[in-house]
């Protein structure tokens, strides 16, 4: 039995395409303010929107109307310390005093649920962002361990969807510095 060949699909003629689709920002509370600066800067230049998201990790999908809708659930109703919409409203907060100066922009912030590589891409998806902005993880113990329990969210998201995706660094390792 013999496979049959597939020749590869013959090249389309380049034609060159100004970015028009947001850019998509992962937030989360705490976060050093680098990684919500540079993709203002990239928002800013463009001339497109920002779209900030913060996917709660402690809460799953439940149902999806299509529209926009989302319900979640808490994974462990009787563990839930934090007020998922009190987050929600202060990072609301400390995000409007940070994109201040970039006077003009037009910006949101959007609460997703889940695995944050999947919630991230799939609003990409559906605002057809032109990039998705996300920043390293700390240095430490905790971020090792969860590095090796759920894998970086960067890491999933260059793989498991076609757009480009900027990864700034939080705290890099400069050469001569003590480790």
């Amino acid at each position: 039995m013999t496979r049959p060949s597939h020749s590869p699909e013959p090249e389309r003629p380049f034609a060159p395409l100004r970015i028009s689709g947001p850019v998509l920002a992962g937030v989360i509370p705490r976060q050093p303010g680098v990684v919500l600066h540079r993709a203002a800067e990239l928002a800013f230049s463009m001339g497109v929107e920002l779209i900030c998201a913060y996917v709660d990790v402690s809460s799953y999908r439940v149902r999806d109307d299509g529209e926009g809708h989302v319900e979640t659930m808490p994974i462990d109703p009787d563990g839930v310390d934090d007020d998922p919409d009190g987050v929600s409203a202060d990072l609301k907060n400390r995000l409007a005093v940070k994109l201040a100066p970039y006077e003009g922009m037009s910006w949101s912030l959007t609460t997703l649920a889940g695995d944050p590589s999947r919630a991230l891409g799939r609003l990409a998806e559906s605002v057809n962002a032109s990039l998705i902005v996300v920043g390293t993880r700390e240095h430490g113990i905790g971020a090792r361990l969860e590095d090796l329990l759920i894998g970086s969210v960067a890491v999933h998201l260059t793989h498991r969807q076609h757009r480009p995706v900027l990864v700034v660094p939080l705290n890099p390792h400069t050469a001569g510095a003590e480790a």
